[in-house]
């Protein structure tokens, strides 16, 4: 009798937890990551590799302003400007408020004449009543998409963490012809992304105080996952109907909001991982937080990935946080540099400001080597972080180990996987892997450790990273650390196709060839000794002229405008 009961009761106990399962956590998380439901990385553009700005405490066109003037007064690289709520009349009727941003298609102009890129907030939600808006009052707009069945669950609103309103219905084409014809007018601005915030979890009925993960809507009922996924894939590919090289940016994953993820892989050119705070821990949602959360983002396969350098909210920013936060970011595909608190580095300490224009214009030199693992990503391949052991190790692309600091300390332990590898600052010494050691790193160095035998493509325009300087600008400049043979197939930022570099380092002699598209550029090849000759396609190049010898450094620099075969012997 015993043994029957028991089997009832573990019986019983097995239908709730499948019921809760399927009927709950699935349609609600998605856990367990479900690959089948994601396509494959977008093709990120390049503009959206380099480096963003913004602020949230003004959300002015004046702060706008004063903040693109600092970036360009202290020669500080940056192309997209994000701006955050408020920027509408109400949430979401993307109506420009020209109180805060007046004469917004002079201002939007002005941003793209000046080579940025502009990125909006928006979610999918239409607000009743909206906090901190020029029209907090919107009931009878609401209640006007409500009647003409514009918003899931029949309009019922929900409170969210900036007012009360319903998400709109992507199901339903009317209500998706409204909707886009709100946005039109932004996008005839010149809009290049939208900051898709995460208001898709409140997809979310209740009854009786309980929350049900499922919402009706004109094509019946949706779960909070399905239209988690309608949101971010909507908005995105709408977007490049507007704009070729249109780009959203959503969360991958934030711990505290949704365990499973936010956008779907295939909707997500670029990601970051929620609001951290200004502080160093995991306990406190600090830089540990967000590099939990990016490796395990790149674990998952999302591929262009960042955080708020230095962290969204919280006190006084310490130096050293910002400091390490900034080279941290260096190393992640998105770059973002704002939030609430002081963030422009002209703002902060003479330290942190030749510290931040350093990493931040390194990152920028990336662009071609993190564009090349971009494009492999979108066609199948590795995502540009990829997490190692032991815990927060990544490589960066094929030929950088990453071990970020994320403690208040010089000292970082570093496991080193098998192979030759350079410390990044101090190239000169070879280190062999596997092993594992402790070193402390000045506020000015990373650990940071490049693969010997690496071949990186790079954009240099300006000297304070000492990997060229202005009169690199129009070139493509090639680190090369000759170790057996090598290649590297650079796809090139401007979309002009494949420029293949080839080494075969063999004795005392070094053979290079760069084919494919043809591309200006220089040579920074690491070698211990002055060669005593460099050649192309046959020809002696003459010393002083077309090559140099960098005695500080170790590094013979060939500048090549015009070429045939592209084939250096340097011996």
């Amino acid at each position: 009798m015993k043994r029957r009961i028991l089997v009832i009761l573990s019986s019983v106990v097995l239908l709730f937890v499948a019921v809760l399962y399927f009927v709950y956590i699935l349609p609600f998380t998605g856990v367990p990551f479900n690959g089948s439901r994601h396509g494959a990385p977008p093709l990120t553009p390049p503009w959206a590799l380099e480096c963003w700005a913004w602020e949230d405490d003004i959300n002015t066109a004046a702060a706008v302003t004063d903040l693109i003037n600092g970036y360009e007064a202290n020669d500080l690289p940056l192309r997209t400007i994000l701006i955050d709520s408020p920027w509408s009349m109400r949430y979401n009727d993307f109506v420009v408020d020209e109180e805060r941003y007046p004469n917004p298609a002079e201002f939007f102009g002005d941003l793209e004449r000046r080579g940025y890129r502009t990125v909006l907030w928006m979610t999918g939600m239409v607000d009743k009543t909206s906090k901190d808006t020029r029209i907090q009052d919107s009931q009878d707009w609401f209640e006007e998409a409500t009647a003409k069945g514009y918003l899931v669950g029949n309009g019922t609103p929900t409170k969210w963490w900036k007012g009360s309103g319903s998400l709109i219905d992507y199901s339903n084409p009317e209500a998706v012809k409204w909707w886009r014809g709100m946005q039109q007018q932004v996008f005839d601005w010149g809009l290049d992304g939208w900051k898709l915030d995460g208001t898709g979890t409140f997809c979310v009925a209740r009854f009786g105080g309980l929350p049900v993960p499922y919402r009706m809507t004109s094509k019946g009922l949706i779960s909070t996952r399905g239209y988690m996924d309608l949101y971010y894939r909507e908005e995105y590919q709408h977007g490049l109907t507007q704009n070729p090289e249109f780009i959203t940016l959503a969360r991958s994953l934030d711990r505290y909001a949704h365990i499973e993820g936010f956008a779907p892989i295939d909707a997500s050119p670029v990601n970051w991982v929620g609001d951290n705070d200004h502080q160093w821990s995991l306990k406190e949602e600090g830089l540990e937080e967000a590099l939990t959360d990016i490796l395990r983002s790149a674990r998952l396969g999302y591929c262009v990935i960042g955080s708020d350098n230095a962290g969204y909210s919280g006190g006084a920013i310490p130096v050293n946080l910002f400091i390490r936060w900034t080279q941290f970011s260096t190393f992640c595909g998105l770059f973002l540099n704002g939030g609430h608190g002081v963030h422009a580095p002209w703002l902060r300490s003479k330290e942190e400001l030749e510290i931040y224009r350093t990493f931040a214009w390194l990152h920028t030199e990336l662009i071609p080597y993190m564009y090349t693992h971009v494009a492999l990503c979108h066609e199948g391949g590795k995502p540009l972080m990829r997490p190692q052991k032991p815990k927060y190790h990544y490589l960066f692309g094929d030929d950088f180990l990453v071990a970020p600091i994320y403690e208040d300390s010089l000292s970082r332990e570093v496991t080193l996987p098998a192979g030759r590898w350079r410390y990044w600052f101090k190239d000169d010494e070879v280190l062999e892997g596997p092993q594992t050691f402790v070193r402390d790193y000045a506020l000015n160095e990373f650990p940071v450790f490049v693969r010997d035998g690496a071949i990186i493509p790079l954009n240099v325009t300006r000297p304070y990273t000492g990997l060229g300087g202005r009169d690199s600008e129009g070139f493509l400049t090639l680190l090369v650390y000759p170790d057996g043979k090598s290649a590297f197939e650079i796809r090139n930022p401007d979309k002009s196709g494949v420029t293949t570099a080839r080494v075969d380092a063999s004795g005392n002699s070094v053979s290079i060839t760069v084919e494919g598209v043809k591309k200006p550029h220089i040579l920074r090849v690491k070698r211990a000794e002055k060669p005593t000759s460099v050649v192309l396609d046959g020809k002696n190049l003459a010393e002083g002229t077309d090559w140099s010898y960098d005695t500080g450094r170790h590094f013979v620099i060939i500048r090549t405008r015009e070429y045939g075969e592209g084939r250096y012997t340097i011996s």
